[in-house]
């Protein structure tokens, strides 16, 4: 059997939605890790410890496990790991020795995991595919006001130059990688990240407001990260626009300890507006109880200033409800403009709240576009995906195993 190491270093495909430095890429290396092993690969998902008190090794799924390695102390930024990387290194050698495993190739997730998979690439030669999920020359460019490093960026110009493949999250991504860092377009490969169409499906209104104690009759809802890149200020200032209109709720998932003071910016910034009463900051959910929160909402709103992909945009589409986004990275695959919700061209509150004003006033529309955004993700369900990432794995595998391609490795 065909065993594959990930190497997810910063982000448990463990932690907690919505905390500091979990979001899409953790579902994204939880699923498909559970989808190879149903698929009979066997999967290790290399990671840093984040809770002393959790055990080194828990199972994901089927043939699909997380592996915890020490490197540092638990707590501790991600901007601080790099120092630590060849620890980490050092340790997955030992780990993997002790347990006398073989790999068939490798996955990594993020810049910080590219490089660990690439110092494992000169040990072992095998094959290295790398997804990165957010580029730092693109959020430089996306926001002002972000700051990553130099370091960063040479670090995944390295990556992408070494990698034997790359998965970009969508064509914007793969122009990016290409445009931005001198990627090979022919190393590049264009895979969306999957949903659980069974998990994210619709569920009726007024019961999943009942279950969540839920009475408002005009609900948005916000889910990610609680971080200046998300533009939940953008968001604010247009919930503003609406604050005459009755039964308003804007639910905001998201945030943990790490983001406190993001948190205590943006209440700041509502209780300025006018908007503190109507707007609810829930911190971290369970990524199971999502479904609820998606199909108690009217409309779910993503006022990202960049997003490779935007797993939180299909999610609520899978949910039969209509999205209203901004028109950056992958969200312009994902969200059909005027189909299945809206894009928003600039990050202009007075632009997003006039779409919402248009959604919440009019139902009918609503509906239509609820209807066609179940629809519209059924491409993205995670066996499918799955299947496509696999493919990538075999013709990857099959070349390696090439006495010319070994030779190079």
């Amino acid at each position: 059997m065909a065993r594959i190491a990930a190497i997810s270093i910063h982000s448990c495909p463990l932690g907690r939605l919505g905390a500091k430095d979990t979001g899409g890429m953790n579902v994204y290396v939880r699923n498909l890790s559970r989808e190879m092993g149903r698929l009979g690969w066997q999967v290790d998902v290399f990671t840093r410890r984040h809770d002393p008190a959790e055990p080194q090794i828990r199972q994901l799924g089927e043939n699909a496990r997380v592996i915890h390695l020490e490197a540092g102390p638990c707590e501790l930024p991600k901007d601080d790991i790099y120092h630590l990387l060849p620890e980490f290194v050092s340790n997955l050698l030992r780990f993997q020795e002790e347990a006398d495993l073989g790999y068939d190739l490798m996955h990594s997730h993020y810049w910080l995991s590219g490089w660990v998979a690439e110092e494992l690439r000169r040990r072992w030669g095998l094959p290295h595919i790398a997804s990165f999920h957010t580029l730092g020359e693109v959020k430089n460019r996306a926001r002002l006001g972000e700051h990553e490093t130099e370091l960063r960026i040479e670090t995944e110009k390295g990556v992408i130059a070494g990698a034997d493949q790359v998965i970009a999250f969508s064509p914007h991504e793969r122009d990016q990688i290409i445009q931005l860092y001198d990627g090979l377009p022919s190393k590049i490969k264009v895979i969306p990240a999957g949903v659980d169409p069974g998990m994210f499906q619709p569920l009726d209104r007024m019961e999943a407001r009942r279950k969540l104690g839920i009475s408002d009759s005009n609900i948005l809802l916000y889910v990610g990260r609680i971080e200046p890149l998300k533009g939940l200020d953008v968001l604010l200032q247009a919930v503003a626009c609406l604050k005459e209109r009755g039964g308003l709720r804007l639910l905001v998932i998201g945030g943990d300890g790490q983001s406190d003071g993001e948190v205590a910016r943006l209440g700041s910034l509502a209780a300025e507006l006018g908007i503190d009463e109507v707007v609810t900051f829930m911190g971290t959910v369970e990524h199971e109880t999502l479904p609820l929160f998606y199909n108690a909402a009217d409309i779910c709103v993503v006022p990202s200033y960049y997003e490779s992909f935007g797993l939180v945009a299909i999610e609520a589409l899978a949910c039969g409800i209509p999205v209203v986004a901004s028109s950056v990275g992958g969200l312009v695959t994902t969200v059909r403009d005027g189909e299945t919700g809206y894009l928003i061209p600039q990050h202009r509150p007075e632009a997003f709240a006039q779409r919402l004003d248009w959604l919440l006033s009019d139902g009918d529309l609503r509906r239509r576009l609820g209807a066609a955004a179940r629809a519209s993700v059924a491409r993205y369900s995670w066996p499918l995906i799955a299947q496509q990432v696999l493919d990538a794995y075999r013709a990857l595998a099959e070349r390696a195993q090439q006495p010319d391609v070994v030779s190079a490795l």
